[in-house]
């Protein structure tokens, strides 16, 4: 039997069991699968796991399992119906690996129930519901956040929060229109061509204006979003993130 064959039916076996612990959980152990990762893993999941072609892992947020066997089993043997392959070393390896994808903990060290809870509560008590819906409540000018956990990793959310001029779409560039009579409206880009510009006003209302009539015309890469950095601790910040990087579609399969 070769030693391929020999480890991947180790840690089939070891996986198998419910309950068992990651017997390498020293500061040295993660070191060690730190470099594993790197070289491994990090392709998908980002130098410091926080997500790109696979899911974030820096949130302790795991969907197919987050027990110390599900994690065994997942890395050892692959995920059925995703691009996740198997990681053919010995268990030993491989529970370096997940010590260090549990070191990876942006909520500086609460329980990640904990940090979300509070997460949620800064998002209320800053207003953010007022611009951003969450599963059908909330306002509507900025991002829908229902899904925003499964398509953003946590470093972009934390640049989002603390700096969000620093990545504005289109769709939410600034456009500031005046008229012939010298009215001015405010809104967002929706559409340009040649001729016209389309935008919709921070009441919801849609313009469709021939630039040809106006007096003047501007657009502007910039975030009606107010930035956070200096406003919010380091604990509200991390909490605030561990609460975005949880809103996931229905059922939170990755």
């Amino acid at each position: 039997m070769s030693r391929c064959v020999l480890l991947l039916w180790a840690a089939a076996l070891l996986a198998q069991q419910d309950d068992v612990k990651n017997p390498r959980t020293s500061a040295a152990d993660a070191a060690q699968g730190e470099k594993t990762f790197r070289s491994h893993c990090s392709p998908c999941h980002g130098l410091k796991g926080e997500g790109g072609r696979g899911p974030n892992l820096a949130t302790g947020i795991f969907y197919h399992g987050s027990t110390d066997s599900d994690l065994l089993r997942n890395v050892s043997n692959g995920i059925d119906g995703t691009e996740m392959p198997g990681l053919f070393y010995s268990p030993d390896r491989v529970w370096q690996v997940i010590a260090y994808i549990r070191s990876l903990n942006a909520m500086s060290g609460q329980p990640l129930a904990t940090a979300v809870a509070a997460g949620e509560a800064v998002y209320k008590r800053e207003g953010c519901v007022d611009c951003h819906r969450v599963n059908g409540a909330g306002g509507r000018m900025g991002p829908d956040l229902s899904s925003i956990g499964k398509t953003r990793s946590a470093e972009h959310l934390r640049q989002s929060i603390l700096e969000p001029n620093a990545d504005v779409r289109q769709r939410y560039c600034v456009v500031s229109a005046t008229d012939a009579a010298g009215k001015t409206i405010e809104g967002f880009l929706m559409n340009e061509d040649t001729y016209t510009i389309q935008f919709i006003d921070l009441s919801g209302r849609l313009y469709s204006v021939e630039k040809a009539g106006l007096k003047s015309l501007k657009i502007d890469r910039v975030s009606k979003m107010p930035p956070y950095k200096g406003k919010l601790s380091e604990d509200q910040v991390n909490g605030l993130v561990a609460y975005l990087s949880s809103l996931r579609p229905a059922g939170g399969v990755q």
